[in-house]
């Protein structure tokens, strides 16, 4: 783990190469799992406020799903989470004509109806936060439903914490993200002396 910040950083967020390609996964991260998208505290309420917005680019059971047991809720593990349709995906899911899982936030989002992107754990995923004392840890959640995207991203050449570099942003700010290029840039200098 590296340090940045008030956070500690994987170090796979630098050395692992990784592009989405929902061409070879369809979006799979919007369907399997256990739980919805971790929703920070604060989140909760956003997603309450826009729903009426949000409600027009969801399809028929997304709807049911989340008038049936609210825009979010609590799973086991006591986390705030979106809900899901009958046990399987994001009550937010849009499937688009290929099949492909998109994301109705998103959709409302592009088309100027809110503020809100999406949840900012859909948004840096396959990135995930963790609590930790003192300080939060920013962790690589690898999957073998991403492997595509690693290979596209090897192809690329583009590490993962460039990849998700605006998702970075918004979560940290501009300085956090200009300090871990810099832990990049310095690992990398290193690296070649060596």
């Amino acid at each position: 783990m590296l340090a940045v910040g008030e956070t500690l950083v994987a170090e796979a967020l630098l050395d692992t190469f990784f592009v989405c390609d929902l061409n070879a996964c369809s979006g799979a991260c919007c369907i399997e799992g256990e739980s919805g998208a971790p929703l920070e505290a604060e989140e909760t309420e956003t997603l309450e406020k826009i729903w009426p917005l949000v409600r027009p680019f969801i399809p028929p059971d997304g709807i049911k799903a989340i008038e049936g047991r609210g825009t979010w809720l609590v799973d086991s593990d006591g986390d705030y989470v979106t809900p899901l349709v009958k046990g399987k995906h994001c009550a937010y899911t849009v499937f688009r004509e290929n099949g492909t899982a998109a994301c109705g936030i998103e959709d409302a989002w592009k088309a100027g109806k809110i503020s809100f992107k999406k949840p900012v754990s859909c948004h840096l995923y396959p990135v995930r936060l963790k609590e930790g004392s003192p300080f939060l840890r920013v962790e690589y959640h690898r999957w073998k439903i991403c492997k595509a995207a690693c290979l596209n991203g090897e192809k690329l050449q583009l590490p993962l914490f460039r990849f998700l570099k605006d998702a970075l942003i918004r979560r940290f700010g501009k300085k956090w993200y200009a300090e871990l290029e810099l832990v990049h840039r310095e690992r990398s200098r290193i690296r070649k002396k060596t």
